[in-house]
């Protein structure tokens, strides 16, 4: 697959102020990162996308396999990462329960959370995690044994959507 264009770009900003003898002191804060990658599967590349939304019923869980043969593209073909370079996981506004993100039973993708490690997105919350352009490495993916994300429904009664997306390299 060719993949040209693929950024993941994040900002905060804010600004502090408090009141001094003749004024307003301000301090704006910003912290920006953005990854731009080519098409390929070396350093500063990508040459694989999965994007989706999903819906998991009231206290139900997927592992969405980073290197089987469960991820679709948009074009119908099966995606394999060896490397994901981008993640971004977004749980929808109007969820009741949390988003769960991590931690599967077995065969876990640790090289990002560790192999116990998760994450809760509350509802309208997202994780975005980017490696530097030049990262070769990425977060590696091992098939069958180190591949299994776990998004999981925190609690009975209703459903949660999130959306996901990952930009990665086959090599």
């Amino acid at each position: 697959m060719a993949v040209s264009g693929a950024l993941l770009a994040i900002s905060a900003s804010g600004e502090a102020s408090s009141s001094i003898d003749l004024g307003t002191a301000r301090a704006p804060q910003i912290l920006a990162r953005r990854m731009s990658l080519g098409s390929g599967s070396g350093a500063g590349n990508a040459d694989r996308l999965f994007s989706d939304r999903r819906t998991l019923a009231a206290s139900a869980s997927e592992d969405l396999d980073l290197a089987g043969t469960a991820l679709i593209d948009a074009f119908g073909a099966q995606v394999t990462f060896a490397r994901v370079k981008g993640l971004v996981i977004a749980a929808a506004a109007g969820n009741t329960n949390n988003l769960l993100v991590g931690a599967s039973s077995g065969n876990q993708w640790a090289t990002l959370l560790n192999s116990t490690g998760v994450v809760t997105l509350r509802p309208g919350a997202f994780l975005a995690v980017g490696t530097g352009d030049a990262d070769p490495t990425g977060y590696a993916v091992t098939a069958s044994t180190g591949d299994l994300l776990k998004i999981a429904n925190s609690a009975a009664g209703t459903s949660v959507t999130y959306d996901i997306h990952i930009i990665g390299a086959s090599a």
